[in-house]
């Protein structure tokens, strides 16, 4: 069957990667400005495969290895920024960012506040994050809250294969520097979709399932499960909502305000650590905003207090399906007790 000229591109199955893979094409092809470029992003097409085949396409001088020096990645790119470059940058994991993370606070962060505007680094750094990929300590790490805490830097996180290529490409088109967290447990998840479509500002929450007892509030990999939790409450009469953020920084507080002042109540979803965690700054604001529609207090599903556990113990440390719904039943109470669940 032919499709009609000039008609829209029709849905298609896309994965994550895929997505992102296009949506880094589509920026280099459309601007000569962007660069790509990290440890082993170039002939390997990086150790996830989402720089597949862009430097075949586009040649070495726009998609290329460096060395293994991620403070060094990073401050070139401030460099190649500050000359009217567009750098879009990959950290191999989460934890290897780390060595650069002086670099991001205290120059890609500070730059256009030190030159009263004179100066902005549009920066977009690739970390791949979080677990549920079998990884050890330095691979699987969530490490949002460092860099949202950060004054100066957009925190973007995508949860589905659609706005990963929908972020992605607006933060390559963003003045500002950006922290884009992909979560590699969802390289290979699947929708049907298609890609940049009606795209949303990358500085808005969406709502992904409307319900009216209780707001689920993730991204990233945890979207997902918190849908899956949300579906699973339906066999217990629980009318689930889920918020999206897509942005950890900045924060959407009309759009997550609005959705709790109708439900009445919260569940923040992650996989850091709890102590200290993104979810703590989320509660905190609801709390203010959304104090006298509050039916009980926001509560959080997180990670534990550890360093990420080894493989074999990652199921007990991500949150779970269970623990979400576990969650939303200490949320349901009437006159303190706490309704029957059945299965769990």
């Amino acid at each position: 069957m032919t499709a009609t000229l000039g008609a829209p591109p029709a849905a298609a199955p896309v994965t994550m990667a895929s997505a992102l893979n296009r949506a880094l094409a589509d920026a280099l092809e459309a601007d000569d400005r962007v660069l790509v470029f990290g440890e082993d992003v170039g002939t390997l097409g990086g150790v996830f495969r989402i720089t597949d085949g862009l430097a075949a396409r586009f040649g070495d001088r726009r998609v290329f290895d460096t060395p293994l020096a991620e403070s060094g990645i990073v401050g070139t790119a401030i460099g190649m920024a500050m000359n009217g470059l567009l750098p879009v940058v990959e950290m191999q994991f989460d934890a290897f960012a780390y060595p650069a993370f002086e670099q991001v606070t205290s120059h890609l962060a500070k730059m256009r506040n030190r030159t009263r505007g004179a100066v902005g680094l549009p920066v977009v750094i690739r970390v791949p994050y979080g677990g549920g990929i079998g990884g050890v300590e330095h691979h699987c790490d969530s490490s949002e809250a460092y860099y949202t805490h950060t004054s100066g830097l957009r925190v973007v996180a995508p949860g589905t294969p659609g706005d990963a290529y929908d972020l992605l490409r607006a933060a390559i088109d963003c003045p500002d520097p950006v922290i884009f967290l992909e979560p590699k447990r969802r390289y290979w998840s699947k929708e049907t979709t298609t890609l940049g479509a009606a795209p949303l500002p990358i500085d808005r929450a969406a709502v992904r399932r409307a319900g009216s007892d209780v707001t689920l509030i993730a991204y990233g990999g945890m979207l997902a499960t918190a849908l899956e939790a949300a579906e699973a409450a339906v066999e217990e009469g629980w009318d689930v909502e889920v918020v999206d953020l897509r942005t950890l920084a900045p924060f959407d507080d009309d759009t997550v305000a609005a959705s709790v002042r109708r439900t009445g109540r919260a569940v923040v979803v992650h996989e850091a650590q709890r102590f200290g965690g993104y979810g703590a700054e989320v509660a905190a604001r609801l709390t203010e905003q959304c104090f006298h529609h509050l039916a009980a207090p926001v509560l959080r599903v997180t990670g534990f207090d550890i360093p990420y556990p080894a493989p074999k113990l990652e199921e007990h440390h991500l949150p779970s399906v269970d623990r979400i719904l576990d969650a939303v039943a200490r949320l349901q109470w009437d006159d303190q007790v706490e309704p029957p669940r059945k299965g769990y």
